[in-house]
């Protein structure tokens, strides 16, 4: 999407038809990789190459982007009716793709940060969108060379959509430490299970997780003041980790790291599609709680960015602390009325990327050691079985 496509959908009004329009729980799937040598494992700047090429591709054509800087690329499985669709579509996307990637000789890789790149070598891609942002935002976007896991449902009803998000904040941590994947930075091990967390949440203008909104009105209203104090131009210049998305009629959830495992990114897709639609349903029903207060939310989204999987999370209802796997569990029983609906069987990992990653530094393995084979599983598990990129 170009930047001068995207300023149509700051027309609120627009926006608000688009969600009237909206047709409950499509889904829409975005999963980012790092472009990287095959034999160094070292960041390539390379996107340019890689995108031309798979713009040749008659499916990869409308479903590759590019996202800020030169070494990484996006593949998107596009509205789909079912998660199933979603997920067949996008099998074909990630074959398409590491077929395209082998043939110019870059490998894929996908954890939520490259473990030793320096962010002062990476190039902001050529387009008026990035470089808008490289001379607006200077080293905060210099800094983001960062892998996530976006997901799209659709919400039908603008108010319905801002109630949505205003409750999904409160489960933004459960699913970040579910996701967490980005233990290593610099070369070095950083005591976090989700580092990728602090270099983008926690810097970029208008990110992380906003204020309870309420209804379409009073978040309208805040994106006008935006607009009219030349705070931004684009839709898209709102960061929040879940998100009403003008320009598809969905509620975003985006903070999740990327997965190094193909199953394990479909999974963590699967329970966040699932979150979306049972907030929407209990909505519906009048079930959905008062949102939880920020202070509350920051609390539980350290300890995911700090501990992932491994830590404990606060209980506000009961007043005290559980296993994050156990809130975890929850979010899975909690979805179950619109799993079933949604066709969507959730399994949750032994481990997750940090937590074995961190088994691995643990037992001896260098950081380097430890990529390479999170790089070699992402090619195993990536590709659909009978499917070679030799």
């Amino acid at each position: 999407m170009t930047a001068t496509q995207d300023d149509s959908y700051l027309d609120l009004d627009q926006a608000r038809q688009l969600f009237a329009a909206s047709i409950d729980f499509t889904i829409g799937l975005e999963e980012e990789f790092a472009l990287i040598d095959p034999e160094t494992l070292d960041l390539v700047h390379r996107f340019e190459e890689l995108y031309a090429a798979c713009k040749a591709d008659e499916v990869l054509t409308d479903s590759v982007a590019g996202e800020l800087i030169s070494s990484e690329i996006e593949i998107r499985s596009g509205k789909s009716q079912t998660f199933a669709e979603a997920m067949e579509r996008q099998r074909e996307h990630r074959a398409r793709l590491f077929a395209t990637a082998h043939e110019l000789g870059i490998q894929l890789a996908a954890t939520g940060t490259h473990p030793w790149a320096s962010y002062l070598d990476q190039k902001i891609i050529d387009t008026a969108h990035y470089q808008r942002l490289r001379q607006e935002l200077r080293w905060v976007a210099q800094r983001n060379n960062t892998w996530s896991l976006h997901v799209h449902v659709g919400v039908r009803d603008a108010d319905r959509a801002v109630a949505v998000c205003d409750h999904l904040r409160g489960v933004l941590p459960e699913l970040l430490a579910l996701s967490a994947n980005s233990p290593f930075l610099d070369g070095q091990e950083t005591g976090l299970h989700s580092v990728r967390t602090e270099i983008f949440t926690r810097t970029f203008p208008r990110c992380g997780v906003h204020e309870p909104f309420g209804d379409w009105a009073t978040y309208a209203d805040f994106v006008d003041l935006l607009v009219r104090t030349d705070s931004i131009v684009e839709a898209t210049q709102l960061w929040w980790s879940v998100r009403p998305h003008h320009a598809f009629g969905t509620v975003e959830l985006r903070i999740c790291d990327a997965q190094s495992r193909g199953s394990e990114s479909f999974a963590l897709a699967g329970l966040i599609a699932a979150c979306i639609a049972q907030s929407a349903l209990d909505y519906d029903d009048g079930g959905l709680p008062e949102p939880l207060r920020q202070r509350q939310i920051e609390e539980n989204l350290w300890r995911a960015i700090r501990h992932g999987m491994d830590g404990r999370m606060i209980d506000f209802e009961l007043r005290e602390e559980i296993p994050t796997r156990a809130a975890v569990e929850q979010l899975v029983e909690w979805t179950a009325p619109a799993r079933k609906l949604m066709g969507i069987d959730v399994a949750i990992p032994e481990a997750n990327g940090a937590q074995r990653a961190y088994a691995a530094t643990a037992g001896g393995a260098r950081v380097e050691d430890i990529y390479r084979e999170s790089v070699a599983e992402t090619q195993r598990t990536y590709i659909p079985e009978g499917v070679s990129t030799a």
